[in-house]
């Protein structure tokens, strides 16, 4: 039998002929980037946007493990192949940052867009980290899918996140259940916490550029990763770009991000 591939949602002019393949973050589905997307493709018609389905995520299959940000990259590239649609630029998103880094490595895009992402190794922990708790010690059935927000909501999340989160609930029999699995996502997040992906950016593949966004109202991006990041751009391929708004830049600067995008593609 055939190696299933990841569910995509493409957004596209009849003259698209190049594709930008964007990489969600963790808990999140290639959707949530569907307004950019539009954007972007409204600026830039001869480009079509790929959004993908990471493994473990939305409607693409959760695969077999090991759950890794290189089965990721294998993933999309494997997508790209079956599309026959090549990878001219890939964006990733925050946990989509550090696999689009990967990609740049693999395939060698003309570009690589970093949002508001650092490729440092870090401990692991975080909001992510709590939500898989969450999710373990709230696993449903729920008979609606506000009782999973309230859920949520009672650990201590803001209402925002909490219905973010609930995008994740599949309806069965019994009611709503997360469609995540917290053990293989755990696997996927553990592999991100410790990468270090910093020779990807100081040694881009040629003819690779770099563009990394930093959201202004993010602590995504420390004081040390921004200093090696000014240093990495005077190698040429390399771009640091701030914008107003918090982590979640697509939604918090909906304009401001596609047309930064869509002025350097």
């Amino acid at each position: 039998m055939s190696r299933p591939f990841l569910h995509q949602y493409t957004v596209a002019e009849a003259g698209s002929r190049r594709w930008l393949y964007v990489l969600h973050g963790i808990y999140g589905t290639g959707r949530n980037w569907a307004s950019f997307a539009r954007r972007l493709v409204a600026r830039r018609p001869e480009w079509g946007a790929v959004l993908v389905d990471l493994r473990l995520h939305g409607h693409s299959p959760h695969f077999e493990p090991p759950h890794t940000l290189s089965a990721c990259v294998q993933d999309v590239l494997e997508l790209s192949e079956s599309l026959e649609r090549p990878v001219d630029a890939v964006l990733g998103h925050s946990f989509g940052g550090k696999a689009a880094l990967m990609v740049a490595a693999a395939a060698a895009p003309g570009q690589t867009w970093v949002i508001d992402a650092t490729p440092s190794r870090r401990s692991p922990g975080g909001g992510a980290a709590r939500l898989l708790d969450v999710i373990r010690r709230h696993p449903g059935p729920f008979a609606k899918r506000l009782h999973a927000v309230s859920a949520v909501e009672a650990e201590g999340f803001a209402s925002p996140v909490a219905h973010w989160l609930a995008t994740n609930l599949v309806l069965v029999e019994a009611g709503y259940r997360w469609r995540l699995d917290p053990d293989a996502a755990e696997e996927l997040l553990a592999d991100y916490f410790r990468r270090d992906l910093w020779d990807v950016i100081e040694t881009p593949v040629p003819p690779s550029e770099i563009h990394v966004v930093r959201a202004a109202q993010s602590d995504i991006l420390s004081a040390d990763d921004r200093a090696r990041l000014r240093a990495a751009t005077l190698n040429g391929r390399v771009h640091l770009h701030e914008l107003a708004g918090g982590h979640w830049l697509h939604v918090d600067n909906p304009d401001g991000l596609p047309d930064l995008v869509a002025e350097h593609l």
